[in-house]
């Protein structure tokens, strides 16, 4: 332990009357109780503030558990907030594209019914027809009319073809003219 100057001790001899090695005595022991105060003052503030740190750390977290709860539930709420606005805005688009949709093929079927196409509906008709009268005359009847189709559709086919052949054989005849000549 560090001894304590006495009083007594050192108020006895006076300032002048002390020897410079005496002095030097007083100051280095001066200096020395300094030093191990300085030192135990030290251990004290490394004891409690480590006590001190882990209870900042605690108080952290807390603070840190509390503020990511809070963020949490923003999060939430912004993504709820949006997802109902994205399906508002899905429903609306939908809807649009069914009116759009709807302009359309009412559009459409006015320009095929002016053009004279016949609608779904007309050709379901006429085919109930077809079968009502195939059944009122018999099977008979319908092998004339089978063989004059085709004969209808070769006689298509032979007049389509034709000009065909005509313009073919005249581009071959001016391509070998050409060839000759070059």
């Amino acid at each position: 332990m560090v001894k304590k100057v006495s009083k007594s001790a050192a108020a006895a001899p006076s300032k002048k009357s002390m020897s410079p090695v005496a002095m030097a005595e007083n100051i280095k022991a001066s200096a020395q109780q300094i030093y191990l105060a300085g030192l135990a003052q030290f251990g004290k503030a490394q004891q409690e503030g480590g006590k001190v740190f882990e209870g900042l750390v605690k108080e952290g977290l807390a603070i840190q558990r509390r503020t990511q709860a809070a963020a949490e539930e923003r999060i939430t709420e912004v993504t709820s907030k949006a997802s109902g606005m994205a399906n508002e805005v899905a429903a609306k688009a939908t809807g649009q594209w069914n009116k759009l949709e709807d302009i359309f093929e009412d559009r459409v079927a006015r320009a095929l019914n002016k053009m004279g196409v016949p609608t779904a509906k007309d050709i379901q008709t006429l085919i109930a027809r077809v079968d009502a009268l195939a059944q009122k005359t018999g099977k008979a009847a319908a092998k004339p009319v089978m063989k004059q189709a085709r004969a209808a559709a070769k006689t298509v086919k032979a007049k389509a073809v034709a000009p065909a052949k005509k313009v073919a054989k005249k581009v071959a005849k001016k391509v070998v003219k050409a060839v000759k000549t070059a």
